[in-house]
């Protein structure tokens, strides 16, 4: 009997372990979120800048380690889970931001991967909603506009979507002196639709502020 009890207990952890072996190798689920790669490899690509004692070309050591320090808590936040955005518009204009449609079985005939809504002055879309990022009219301009962590800060115009990474909180602003778009995050990241499916028209500004505001926002 002692001997059929052993085995029997054997066996039990020999199927645990075949069981829970897998789970173990698996790797996290954030690591494979491309806005995860992504950060962690703008992340890196800073750190060894400044370990270097190198300094990038438009920024001085001190704008280096503040880039540093916001992505790393982009890195936080999708490492806890957090696999959405947030775009907050204090710009005194409707903007339009890209986000998720609802479930339906509408999107299975979608020609896009996203929606385009637009979101009132003074609103910032919907908490777990995921705001991918934001139209910019072919009349508006985004000053110190940086899309590669090591590089300097241009002027962008559009037409361009800007997509943000997931956990990041975008807040969208207008320079009173300039009228020129300023985001808060270290980097975006331009698309065209030659790059993302994304509907990416060539409008203005003006064409914006007559729509209904319409995204998910925390004011609705």
């Amino acid at each position: 009997m002692k001997i059929w009890k052993s085995l029997l207990i054997l066996l039990i952890i020999i199927a645990n372990l075949a069981f829970a072996q897998p789970s173990f190798a698996d790797r996290p689920k954030f690591s494979k979120n491309p806005d995860y790669i992504e950060v962690t490899k703008a992340l890196n690509e800073l750190t060894q800048t400044k370990d270097a004692q190198t300094q990038a070309e438009g920024f001085t050591p001190e704008e280096i380690q503040q880039k540093i320090d916001e992505l790393a808590f982009q890195k936080y936040a999708l490492e806890t889970g957090i696999n959405w955005g947030q775009c907050d518009n204090q710009t005194g204009n409707t903007i339009a931001v890209y986000g998720k449609r609802p479930n339906s079985e509408e999107n299975e005939d979608a020609i896009y991967d996203n929606g385009l809504y637009f979101l009132a002055d003074g609103q910032s879309t919907k908490n777990n909603w995921d705001c991918d990022g934001i139209y910019l009219p072919n009349d508006v301009k985004v000053a110190n506009f940086t899309s590669n962590p090591n590089g300097q800060g241009q002027e962008l115009t559009g037409s361009a979507a800007l997509k943000i990474l997931d956990g990041t909180q975008l807040v969208i602003k207008t320079n009173p002196d300039t009228a020129a778009i300023e985001l808060n995050v270290p980097t975006v990241k331009v698309l065209n639709s030659k790059e993302a499916n994304w509907f990416i028209p060539d409008i203005s500004q003006a064409l914006i502020d007559i729509r209904v505001p319409n995204a998910p926002s925390n004011q609705s």
